[in-house]
């Protein structure tokens, strides 16, 4: 039966009047229980399922773009044509109409199958390190390509790939169930399609062209790609190896998290970034007492200004979060945390959000290029996300890459800029010769705000606001050398994919 919200759609089997979709309009409506989304480009009228296959966002509030139409919420692509998702963080494509317009009037009879994929040239024996966001979509694109029988993904992660935002997010909270977290079906990675190897991989021969696991196994590649992540940081504190302060990066972290946070009445969170907070309102969520302890005098505002920080802070403090900003801490003791006033904060639980570092063990012990410390560490790759040694890639919080726009090294540690470096090696691998070009992109969630933030800035001292950030409705434009560089959001998500658009052409062009 279909829902009260489907109800009140057009029924696209009765039709609609060809006028009510004029061009470059999008009108959702109903085909029996399907969410169907209407839409006329170049006066061609369009049929396509309405909701992302992500998260459900509706599709009607995105945009399209170079024959694709881009999610609202997190910025999935999908072709118009064949409905394949094209761009992360979806997986799964949208299902494809038939739209027929006739004496005036548009009808959706039917689906309709999806044109035969392209055949592409097998690209060899292909290894993957790291089972992560990078990883697993490159995987995910050469089996979709028809080629996953090629590929060997070793993880040292005990559990599938899996979405790593829903550990802080989603999953922590309660609001999702371990499953919901898995980012390929059942049997994905059994058969003919890739093989996961958990296993951890402890050397490479480049000469023999192999990669050597901790089990012993020698996997010969024609190409590698090093996904290997980054890795939490734990402070050298007195107490901080204590069984009651843990960190957060993997599914088995927020398993041991929520156990945790079951028998905690008290819980601290030490560092105020992304993850510190999203940690912090998950366990609001959980009804526990939380106090996030950070030295920054604004939680956030190093990447995202003093104002957007202070609405963030807002928020959490509207939902009881306690906040010691300026402190640093001393130690723990089992009960409370010491701080560098003097004082204390009682602590059944800590949670440590502290930042990353990445893990380029794999890539130093071969000799691979790595970049400086001022560009944030990382495997040096070029323009097409290359190492220095033949037939090697990296992606992900892993790789410092040049970024076509600024013309600087960047290392990137975002989930949906991960999964696009991970499918374009995947591209590359299959003949694409076209360079990286991707607009970084993340989000974040508080208590049911989002925020969207494309481009990348190194600092947020040259900003420009427009609307009201104090309630929560705002586009911050952040500046570098005088040029716009990144952009946060606030409840103006097409102002975001429109921009991330423009720095999309920008950077092809640059490239």
């Amino acid at each position: 039966m279909a829902d009260k919200d489907s109800e009140q759609k057009p029924d696209f089997a009765r039709g609609i009047p060809a006028d009510d979709l004029p061009e470059g309009a999008m009108l959702e409506g109903r085909l029996g229980d399907d969410k169907v989304l209407l839409l006329r480009r170049d006066g061609r009228v369009t049929a396509i399922g309405a909701r992302c296959t992500h998260l459900g966002a509706p599709m009607a509030k995105g945009i399209v773009v170079g024959g694709e139409l881009r999610c609202p919420w997190h910025h999935a692509r999908f072709s118009l044509e064949t409905g394949e998702a094209v761009g992360a963080p979806a997986f799964d494509p949208l299902p494809c109409y038939r739209a027929e317009e006739r004496d005036g009037r548009i009808t959706v009879t039917g689906r309709r199958e999806a044109p035969a994929k392209p055949e592409t040239k097998a690209p060899g024996r292909i290894v993957i390190v790291g089972g992560g966001a990078g990883g697993h979509a490159c995987a995910e694109w050469l089996a979709r390509a028809g080629h996953g029988g090629a590929v060997t993904l070793v993880s040292d992660d005990p559990d599938p790939p899996y979405d790593r935002t829903f550990c802080s997010k989603q999953y922590l909270s309660g609001k999702a169930k371990r499953e919901a977290t898995l980012l390929a079906p059942e049997g994905f990675y059994r058969g003919d399609g890739p093989r996961l190897l958990h296993d951890r991989a402890v050397s490479l021969d480049l000469g023999a062209e192999e990669v050597v696991t901790a089990g012993g196994e020698r996997l010969a590649y024609d190409a590698l790609v090093i996904a290997t992540g980054a890795a939490p940081q734990r402070p050298d504190l007195p107490g901080f190896d204590r069984p009651e302060v843990r960190l957060l990066r993997s599914l088995a972290d927020a398993d041991a998290l929520i156990a945790a946070a079951a028998s905690a009445r008290t819980i601290a969170v030490v560092g105020a970034s992304f993850i510190g907070l999203e940690v912090a309102a998950a366990m609001v969520a959980r009804e526990k007492t939380v106090t996030v302890v950070a030295p920054d005098a604004v939680p956030l505002a190093r990447v995202l200004g003093e104002a957007v920080g202070r609405f963030v802070q807002g928020l959490h403090e509207e939902k009881g979060v306690t906040f010691r900003l300026g402190r640093k801490v001393e130690g723990f003791d089992g009960s409370a945390l010491a701080l560098d006033d003097g004082s204390r904060i009682e602590a059944d639980l800590v949670v440590l959000g502290t930042g990353v570092v990445p893990r380029t063990d794999l890539a130093e012990g071969a000799g691979l290029t790595l970049a400086g410390k001022d560009e944030g560490g990382g495997i040096a790759v070029d323009g097409t996300l290359r190492a220095s040694a033949p037939g090697i890639y990296a992606v992900g919080d892993v790789a410092a890459y040049p970024d076509p726009r600024s013309g600087r090294s960047l290392r990137v540690e975002h989930w949906v800029h991960a999964q696009r470096q991970g499918q374009h090696v995947a591209r590359a691998l299959l003949g694409e010769t076209a360079p990286f070009a991707e607009t970084p992109f993340f989000w974040s969630g508080h208590y049911g705000t989002s925020l969207r933030y494309v481009g990348h800035a190194g600092s947020a001292e040259d900003t420009r606001i427009e609307g009201d950030v104090a309630k929560g409705d705002f586009a911050v434009t952040y500046r570098e050398d005088g040029r716009d560089a990144a952009l946060a959001t606030c409840k103006r998500d097409r102002e975001s994919l429109e921009v991330e658009a423009a720095w999309d052409r920008e950077a092809r062009a640059e490239g």
